[in-house]
């Protein structure tokens, strides 16, 4: 938790040293909105909250993320390749194994974005088993909403393992 804090706030302190533009992938998807990331509070311990712009380009194995302040300022991003995973941000680059080292890193919880290409394409994603629920599907341990998918919404929970996490995704329009 410290470190994600830490990671935000120096984000934000960082003010106009900015990331250079994410490089577009070549094929793959393009993705872009806001999201919204909650991890529920364990015993006293606060809730942790984070949001950005985001811009998200590529495939599972080859790809970007590219998250920035309301103001267009590129708070961090992502670039993976098979057996590699390049994190840039205004105090330095970091590199990782996998993306879930990534996300566990520097959110403090495993987020399967491979399966956000999928997800936000309203179904579930090819690398892992899913099941049909009431208003969506369950995948990897998260219940994935689609109950606004038409409006451009899709909202994901895993329960478990604790702490509870929340993402929602609120595409942009094309």
């Amino acid at each position: 938790m410290k470190r994600f804090i830490a990671l935000v706030a120096a984000t934000v302190l960082a003010g106009c040293a900015n990331v250079a533009p994410l490089v577009p992938a070549t094929g793959g998807d393009a993705f872009s909105g806001r999201l919204a990331l909650r991890v529920e509070p364990l015993g006293a311990a606060p809730a942790r909250a984070f949001s950005a712009a985001f811009d998200l380009r590529g495939n599972p194995v080859a790809g970007s993320l590219g998250l920035s302040t309301p103001l267009g300022s590129m708070l961090a991003q992502a670039r993976w390749k098979s057996g590699e995973v390049v994190l840039v941000t205004p105090q330095g680059t970091r590199r990782f194994d996998d993306l879930d080292d990534l996300t566990r890193e520097v959110l403090g919880e495993s987020v399967p974005i491979e399966a956000w290409f999928d997800w936000l394409r309203g179904r579930p994603w090819t690398g892992a088993p899913s099941a049909v629920a009431s208003a969506g599907f369950e995948q990897l341990g998260w219940a994935v909403d689609l109950a606004r998918f038409g409006e451009g919404a899709v909202s994901a929970r895993r329960g478990a393992p604790l702490p509870v996490v929340t993402v929602r995704i609120q595409l942009d329009h094309s």
